[in-house]
């Protein structure tokens, strides 16, 4: 089933269930999509859904930590539970070894020797490895194994 139509449907089930927070959070992920794709005149792929995914976990994450230092638990505690159900969309993470792997390969791959190098490896990793790690993590990988 399409990432799309899997969303539509757990909307509909929010909906049935009268589960605002939910339906909320899944309409804001809807939203954001329409967007996208009137902007751009597409029809998004998978891809495309993972990266506004992305985007919008990245936000919310940032929102919690500014709340919480704002000493709004309230506002945090509604971002985390919109993390949670837009985590259920993403698949299933790599380990830190899987990563460790990958930026090794990747490495190697484009012969990568030096910090001017990075551009190519994270080029070769950023489709490989797209909703399934965290990016600044990848990042700081990169940068250790070519001695940043």
């Amino acid at each position: 089933m399409p990432l799309k139509a899997k969303i539509t449907e757990d909307m509909k089930n929010a909906m049935r269930a009268k589960d605002a927070p939910r339906l909320s959070a899944i309409r804001l992920l809807l939203a954001a999509m329409k967007q996208r794709e009137v902007d751009e005149r597409i029809e998004l792929a998978d891809a495309d859904i993972l990266a506004i995914i992305e985007k919008m976990l990245k936000q919310r994450r940032d929102s919690v930590t500014q709340f919480e230092a704002g000493g709004r638990r309230d506002l945090a505690d509604v971002e985390k539970f919109e993390i949670a159900v837009l985590s259920g969309y993403m698949p299933q993470q790599f380990s830190d070894a899987e990563i460790g792997g990958e930026v090794a390969a990747a490495v190697a791959a484009a012969g990568a020797k030096q910090m001017q190098d990075m551009g190519k490896v994270m080029a070769i990793l950023k489709p490989r490895l797209a909703g399934r790690a965290d990016m600044a993590k990848v990042s700081s990988l990169v940068k250790a194994s070519l001695g940043a």
